[in-house]
């Protein structure tokens, strides 16, 4: 699957040899000196007449690629609070060096340079940062094309499928993220504030590069038949509620919430439940 990229655009620095030794040890050491704007712009595949040719983000990575007009000995990546991030020798030849970013990284503007013997030859600029929302919650009963299966195993019967649900987020951002708890509270069948293992499916996290959506598998019971005095069961009538969904993110550190409105009609089971949600 071809991935989403973000692209930024060169700007080659016009200063003195002596001006650009100096920003760039600068901008290595401490960050300071005057940094490029990143534009984001599509890639018209002319062809390469600078240094920092092509600067992506794709996936979990930092994609540098360099025209082929001046050899560059290194190429630096600045974080957001001017301390090196990391540094890739470049040997004769070699046109392209990446940065693998992850998931833990402190999101903002990041720096990149390009440097020749101690001048810093060319520099651009470019902000990293995820934005995860939530934009759908299913069931099995209603979304079987799924891979269910997959997920939790084939079963004689459909019991521990119908008892869980997806959580589609979808990052907006310009840089990756992880989904590393999910909670389902109010009118469900079985609200869970603490669930076991953070609530996802046998996954630590689930990673989000940006421009995707991926889907999120519960691990807590939320539609399983109700228990206790809280959330919501299924009746012949139609009983209608409200829930919220919560996402807990790696690199943000915060969590994301919607809220779904829920009908439950047809039974007074939830295995033959008839259970629509829509946003509210």
């Amino acid at each position: 699957m071809k991935r989403d990229q973000s692209y930024f655009n060169r700007r080659t620095v016009l200063q003195t040899a002596a001006g650009l030794s100096l920003a760039g040890l600068a901008g290595c050491l401490n960050g300071s000196g005057e940094t490029g704007d990143g534009t984001t712009t599509a890639n018209d595949g002319s062809e390469a007449q600078g240094v920092l040719n092509r600067v992506a983000v794709e996936g979990t990575s930092l994609v540098v690629e360099l025209g082929s007009e001046v050899e560059v000995d290194q190429v630096n990546l600045i974080q957001p609070n001017g301390e090196l991030f990391g540094r890739r020798e470049v040997a004769a030849g070699v046109r392209q060096v990446s940065f693998e970013i992850g998931t833990a990284y402190d999101p903002g503007e990041f720096r990149v340079l390009a440097v020749q013997g101690e001048d810093t030859v060319d520099e651009t600029s470019l902000e990293i940062r995820p934005e995860l929302e939530i934009v759908d919650v299913g069931l099995f009963r209603n979304n079987p094309d799924k891979p269910w299966d997959e997920v939790y195993g084939e079963s004689k019967t459909d019991r521990r499928k119908d008892s869980e649900a997806f959580v589609s987020i979808r990052n907006s951002g310009t840089g990756p993220d992880a989904a590393i708890s999910l909670r389902f509270l109010g009118d469900v069948p079985n609200p869970a504030e603490n669930p076991r293992n953070e609530g996802i499916y046998e996954a630590d996290e689930v990673v989000i590069p940006a421009g995707k959506t991926r889907d999120v598998y519960s691990n807590s019971l939320p539609f399983s038949a109700q228990t206790g005095d809280e959330g919501m069961g299924c009746s012949v009538d139609t009983d209608t509620g409200e829930f919220s969904v919560h996402v807990g993110t790696r690199v943000s550190g915060d969590e994301v919430s919607e809220n779904f409105e829920v009908k439950y009609s047809g039974s007074e089971t939830m295995i033959d439940c008839e259970v629509e949600i829509s946003v509210i």
